[in-house]
């Protein structure tokens, strides 16, 4: 019952800020980037907590923190150190200041501009639209599940219920509404979080003794190469673990929906104080999702822990059956509220940038959008609301194409941008034709490898798919026509 009180408040909360922020977008920069004029906690939380969805704290979690015991927390430290604190230092000052240079409010915007390439737009925002769009649909499928099986209702319901409270706050109040539910979903995540950990570590004598106690069961469940596996499994190799952790840590670094978060911001002095606040809260959340995981083993045996009738572990089914067998029914709620705070802020981000790509990018008169017209906004916030539509059908009926999609998301979408985004802030040598072979070369890479590896090793795929372009790049940039002085100028002006 606590948790449904808490439900309400917090949906009507949602739907309240979402009325507010429609009161305060007048033009198209305003719904897509709040007018440039957010600030330094509120810009950090908004990119902490777009970054962490339901899927670390359930799918994540339980995967590798079973699999992989205490080297999850590898993980933990990647994203916060390298996909947080790092991506605030070096990206946010100089692509705040060469989008504002180039007026351009999206990632395809931003490369079309940087190059002079009028082709290259349309080709990013496909790519946005098809891989981004299903990874929002299977955020918004997890969310149907959880609600399904904590309040007791159809998986249809739950969905249109999250559906339309996704809509309303963002359609109305576009990036305003957005940015501030972020920062009241990041604090409740914050202390959710810390509350979790603590709770859970009491129950084992306390943090450190937990992770001594996982130390000790973890190669019993999970034994190392070479040995009988137990459970259908051994432990993983150091690969892996690098791969995974650079895949969630420097992947983020190419993918539109964080990078949205720098060309927002006020002006360049708030990037020290987000950059700080950005990775302490990226280590609360990190150490604590993947923490809670490890601590399957102390909580779970091998005869214990959740799986099919064949025998194979249910990987999404550890956290949620841990935290309902050991927290309180208040802590629970709370809980509950922290999973659909980290998804819904993540699914309202790639809600955004998926409908941008069409809205913004393939828009076929972009001057008109440029001078601020109701009509563009308008525009905006219906294709935000058919995007939400779609993704509904997308949750609804899985279909075959688009499960592969989903899988394919992060390295696809990051090893096509990362390259010509990154190298573009800082070098004035990369050419038109090596941004197009960056961002080819890195979507063909990771479709190939996918394939060819096999889901188990899409970590690798994806890690490989991001680094290849950056060798792509600066070759093709060598023997190819060299950029516009003019151009150049006009990037690089004030950097």
């Amino acid at each position: 019952m606590i948790g449904v009180v808490f439900l309400v408040i917090f949906l009507a909360l949602m739907t309240g800020i979402g009325i507010w922020g429609m009161r305060k977008t007048k033009t198209l920069g305003d719904f897509f980037l709040g007018g440039r004029t957010l600030g330094p906690w509120v810009s950090a939380v908004a990119y902490g907590t777009s970054y962490f969805s339901a899927v670390i704290f359930i799918g994540f979690a339980g995967t590798q923190g079973w699999q992989f015991g205490l080297n999850s927390l590898w993980i933990a430290l990647g994203n916060a150190v390298i996909g947080a604190g790092a991506a605030w230092l070096i990206l946010a000052r100089r692509t705040r200041r060469q989008t504002q240079n180039l007026d351009a409010m999206t990632m395809p915007e931003y490369l079309q501009e940087r190059y002079g390439a009028k082709h290259l737009k349309p080709i990013a925002a496909s790519i946005i639209f098809f891989f981004l769009l299903p990874y929002s649909a299977s955020v918004f499928k997890g969310l149907g599940h959880l609600f399904e099986k904590v309040f007791g209702i159809s998986y249809d319901l739950a969905l249109l219920i999250m559906i339309a409270f996704t809509g309303i706050y963002l359609i109305l109040g576009g990036y305003f509404a957005i940015a501030i539910t972020d920062f009241i979903q990041g604090i409740i995540m914050f202390f959710g979080a810390a509350l979790m950990i603590i709770v859970l570590s009491g129950q084992g004598g306390g943090y450190f003794e937990m992770i001594k106690k996982v130390a000790e069961i973890y190669p019993a469940h999970v034994p190392p190469a070479g040995q009988p596996p137990v459970l259908g499994l051994n432990q993983p190799s150091i690969i892996t673990v690098i791969s995974l952790v650079f895949m969630t840590s420097f992947g983020t670094w190419g993918l539109p929906q964080m990078t949205q978060k720098f060309y927002a911001i006020k002006n360049e002095q708030v990037i020290p104080k987000a950059a700080i606040v950005t990775t302490v809260f990226a280590l609360m959340i990190g150490f604590t999702a993947y923490s809670t995981g490890a601590f399957a083993h102390v909580f779970f045996d091998i005869n214990t822990v959740p799986k099919t009738e064949a025998g194979r572990v249910l990987y999404d089914l550890i956290v949620p059956t841990l935290l309902t067998e050991h927290l309180p029914e208040v802590l629970l709620a709370l809980i509950l509220l922290l999973v659909l705070s980290a998804s819904m802020s993540t699914l309202s981000s790639l809600v955004l940038v998926s409908s941008s790509s069409v809205a913004i990018d393939l828009y076929p008169s972009r001057q008109e959008t440029k001078t601020g017209k109701d009509n563009s906004v308008a525009m905006m916030r219906l294709l935000s609301g058919v995007f939400i539509i779609i993704s509904y059908f997308i949750s609804r009926f899985q279909i075959g194409i688009i499960v592969y999609l989903m899988s394919l998301s992060w390295g696809a979408v990051s090893g096509s941008f990362a390259a010509p985004y990154i190298l573009g802030l800082y070098s004035r040598k990369v050419t038109k034709a090596a941004a197009y072979a960056g961002l080819l070369s890195g979507l063909a890479v990771e479709i190939t490898l996918f394939f060819l590896l096999g889901t188990p090793k899409s970590p690798l795929a994806a890690s490989i798919a991001i680094v290849t372009p950056f060798v792509v790049v600066p070759v093709v940039s060598r023997f190819t026509t060299p950029p516009d002085k003019a151009l150049l100028d006009k990037v690089f002006e004030g950097v």
